[in-house]
């Protein structure tokens, strides 16, 4: 199997589990200039990537106070699920990550998936939030079967008297 059949089935499998009520698909990419030590040895490229937004109405004492089920209130980005595909890493042992890059407007932030040859680093502009760190809100980073897997769920808003 070549390594496009390769990454043309891990898509196929995560796009075959459909989306969720409140997601859309996500692949607002940002570009990156930058050079690598491995340039010479390996032919760099972008890792294929399949990724969700999840959507929903925030129900705060401002929204129930001033909208109804029958005209809601805007929906806003409640998390993200990013999963980016790297089947052939050359160091399998060492794990894909990803870094926060603060940008000049403080609503939004890059964050940026770094892996390793033959693969170029790839950012996603997403909404600059708090995250929910825990597993049982949702959270996930795992590299398991050459997929990078990292869904973020942003912490509610609670308003207190």
């Amino acid at each position: 199997m070549g390594e496009l059949e390769k990454e043309e089935e891990m898509i196929k499998g995560e796009s075959k589990k459909g989306m969720g009520e409140n997601e859309e698909k996500f692949n607002e990419e940002v570009n990156l200039d930058k050079k690598y030590a491995w340039n010479n040895k390996y032919k760099p490229r972008k890792p294929k990537y399949f990724n969700r937004v999840h959507t929903g109405y925030e129900w705060n004492k401002y929204n129930q106070t001033h909208y109804d089920h029958d005209n809601p209130p805007p929906k806003t980005v409640q998390g993200y699920k990013f999963n980016i595909f790297y089947p052939d890493l050359i160091d399998k042992s060492k794990a894909p990550g990803f870094k926060i890059q603060k940008t000049d407007n403080p609503d939004v932030c890059i964050l940026r998936f770094v892996a390793g040859p033959p693969y170029e680093d790839i950012a996603f502009k997403i909404v600059n939030r708090e995250w929910e760190h825990s597993h049982k809100k949702g959270f996930k980073c795992t590299f398991e079967r050459g997929i990078f897997h990292l869904w973020v769920n942003f912490k509610r808003m609670r308003y207190r008297r």
